[in-house]
Order: C-alpha cells, then sequence, then structure tokens
C-alpha cells in the first residue's frame, strides 16, 4: 500500500472516531436526563472514557510488537461497537461505566494509529496532521445531526447508530496492511530494547504536558458544555445537542486555516498566543446567561484551542514513533480523566458552574507552557 493510501485510510478511520468520540458528550447528557444520574456519576463516566484512552494509547505503542500491529488495532477498536452496543442494553450505572471504559479503548487506539499512520507517512507533517484532525472534527461536526435524527425513532437508535460507525470504523481499519510485527530493532534483536531516547528530551515533556492542557481543557467542555447549558437553561432540549456543532464548526473552520492558509513559523509563540486566548475566551463564556453570547464565545473558544493538539504533536519531530507516541498520548490523556472528574465533584459540593470554572486552570496551563517553548528557542 502507498503512502497516500496509509494517509487515506487514517483519514478515514479518524473522521469516524470524531462521530464515535464526541457522541460520548451527547450521550451523557441523554442518560443522566433518562436515568437521573448524579453529576459525580455524570463525571465518572467522563473520566473512565478516558481512562481507557488512556491505556489504549498506552498498549497501541506496546501491543504491536508483542502479538503485531494488526491485532493489536483489531482488537482494541472494538471499543466503540462493543461500547455503544452495551449501551443500547442497560441502564446499570457499572455497566454504563465499563461501556466508557471500551469508548475510550478505541478512541485512544484510534488517536495513536491514525497519527502514525498520517505524520510518518507524509512530506509536510504538520500540514498532514491538521488535515487529519480536521477530518476528526467533519465527524464531530456530523456527531450531533446523527444523534438527533435517529433519537426520532426510539431512545436506543442513537446508540445502535453509534456502534454501527464504530463497526464501520473497525472495518476501515480490517482494509489496512499492518505489518504482521511492528518494524524496529526490538523486533529484530528482541533482547536489545526499543530506542527511548526521547525520554531524555525536555522538550518532549513539554509537548507532553501541553497535550495534559489541551485533552483536559477540551475534553471537559465536549463532555459537560451540553449538560451545562441545559442546568443554566441557555439551550434547551435538542438544541443543546447542537452546541457540539458549534464547536466543531469552529475547531473545522480553524484547523483547515491553519493546514492551508496561515503559515506558523513560530509554533511555540502560537501555542502561547493559542493558550492566551482559550483563557480569556472560556473565562467570558461561563458567566453568559443568554444564548447568542454565549454559543459566540464557545465558537471562538473552539477555534483557539484547535491547533494545539495538531500542532504540538507535529513538534515532537524525529522522535515521532509508535513508542513515543505510546507515552506522549498516555500520559497527556490523564488531562482528560481528572479535569472532568474534577468539575462533577466541584459541581456536586458547590455548584455546576464552580466546577466548570475551574477549567481556566488547564487553558492558562497551554500559554504559560506555550510562554516556556518560545523562551527556549529564543535563548
Amino acid at each position: 500500500m502507498n503512502e497516500a493510501g496509509i494517509r487515506g485510510r487514517g483519514y478515514s478511520a479518524f473522521f469516524l472516531s470524531g462521530i464515535c468520540a464526541i457522541a460520548s458528550g451527547v450521550v451523557v447528557s441523554l442518560l443522566q436526563e433518562k436515568f437521573g444520574l448524579t453529576y459525580a456519576e455524570t463525571g465518572g463516566l467522563l473520566s473512565l472514557m478516558s481512562v481507557g484512552n488512556m491505556l489504549a494509547a498506552f498498549l497501541a505503542g506496546y501491543l504491536p510488537r508483542k502479538i503485531g500491529a494488526r491485532a493489536a488495532v483489531l482488537t482494541l477498536t472494538l471499543g466503540y461497537l462493543l461500547g455503544y452496543g452495551t449501551i443500547a442494553a442497560t441502564q446499570a450505572v457499572a455497566v454504563l461505566m465499563a461501556a466508557y471504559f471500551a469508548i475510550g479503548l478505541a478512541k485512544g487506539t484510534a488517536l495513536n494509529r491514525c497519527t502514525v499512520m498520517a505524520g510518518m507517512h507524509a512530506r509536510d507533517r504538520g500540514k498532514s496532521l491538521q488535515i487529519l484532525h480536521s477530518c476528526y472534527a467533519c465527524g464531530a461536526l456530523l456527531c450531533p445531526f446523527v444523534v438527533s435524527g435517529l433519537s426520532g425513532v426510539s431512545s436506543r437508535a442513537p446508540m445502535i447508530g453509534l456502534a454501527g460507525c464504530g463497526l464501520a470504523m473497525w472495518l476501515v481499519f480490517a482494509s489496512a496492511r499492518f505489518p504482521r510485527k511492528q518494524p524496529g530493532t526490538a523486533e529484530k534483536n528482541p533482547k536489545q530494547p526499543a530506542d527511548r531516547s526521547f525520554l531524555r528530551s525536555g522538550n518532549f515533556w513539554l509537548l507532553t504536558a501541553m497535550v495534559f492542557c489541551q485533552n483536559a481543557a477540551e475534553t471537559s467542555v465536549t463532555g459537560w458544555m451540553v449538560t451545562y447549558y441545559r442546568n443554566q437553561e441557555i439551550l434547551s432540549g435538542i438544541f443543546s445537542a447542537y452546541t457540539m456543532t458549534v464547536m466543531w464548526s469552529a475547531t473545522l473552520i480553524a484547523r483547515m486555516l491553519l493546514a492551508f492558509v496561515i503559515p506558523v513559523k513560530n509554533k511555540a509563540r502560537a501555542l502561547c498566543l493559542m493558550g492566551l486566548a482559550c483563557t480569556a475566551l472560556y473565562g467570558l463564556m461561563i458567566p453568559q446567561r443568554e444564548a447568542v453570547p454565549a454559543v459566540a464565545v464557545l465558537f471562538l473558544f473552539s477555534a483557539a484551542i484547535a491547533g494545539v493538539n495538531p500542532m504540538s504533536t507535529a513538534m515532537t519531530g524525529a522522535v515521532m514513533s509508535p513508542e513515543s507516541m505510546g507515552i506522549l498520548l498516555p500520559v497527556a490523556a490523564t488531562g482528560g480523566i481528572v479535569m472532568p472528574a474534577v468539575i462533577g465533584f466541584v459541581a456536586g459540593s458547590v455548584s455546576l458552574q464552580a466546577g466548570m470554572l475551574v477549567n481556566l486552570i488547564p487553558c492558562a496551563g497551554i500559554a504559560i507552557l506555550g510562554w516556556i517553548m518560545w523562551k527556549k528557542k529564543r535563548s
């Protein structure tokens, strides 16, 4: 299979992953409304998805050396099909948590494998990763329409439809030609460990921390914003589900502009500016009580944070590999575990608005880390 074909399958799989992954925030709001879940239980579902995401990112870098890339990817990406299929069949909280964990496994595996497929098989890695994440944004953009359209059929139809999207993603990976064993020195000489020199790179850990903050901020918004807008009566009923449409429209536009229109010569400075914009816009967004300004600020916030993940990942440069992504992505994914749970805890103890304000911390972290990297490059 040529490089264009590998990238194309990566783009297609990530598009379908965008539908399934972002649907989790809409579905959790539906579950809370239908089954009366507490804020702590809601936060627990989102955090368990991030736990699965983190574990899968590690396994996606480790398992291919043990059982082969094809077997590892096809096993782990069953999570969307199994997770949403399970949600359609039960209302037991413990089982719902297991289902969200499985969804996280599929999300993390798709992120790792698609990043490697698009990044390692492109001449312009930054552009390829922006396109990859734009495909994800397209899927996320369509997600509310899929959920809303199927909601008119029955309460279980959205979950069944999402399980079908998960199956389609699995089939895309099944059609790809993965090596039976992951290439590398560890395969040729099992006694010789894989190259982990990237672990001694300070820049690698700064970028890991950057993606940690991005995961924390973005996962909290995608996971909690539908619930928050309903709770605050900013948007009600089916219109609240289209919060995701607003977010991912902005994300898609911003990523396409970064890929094809806006030249970014200094990525560290750009990340610092994005972080400052995220912090300011998020601070403006939470106090809003009217639909139009709330949605407008959400659109701008989503555009500001859109380029952080692909730009940070592209800055790993020569150290990008399944092994480095198997460290960076799961460590960074803990941001998506911790912050939604913290928001749920604060929301249950104080108020939902107070919980949402905690998310200002990772937003500010993006700006601070971008400034540190900018200063390092100038010195």
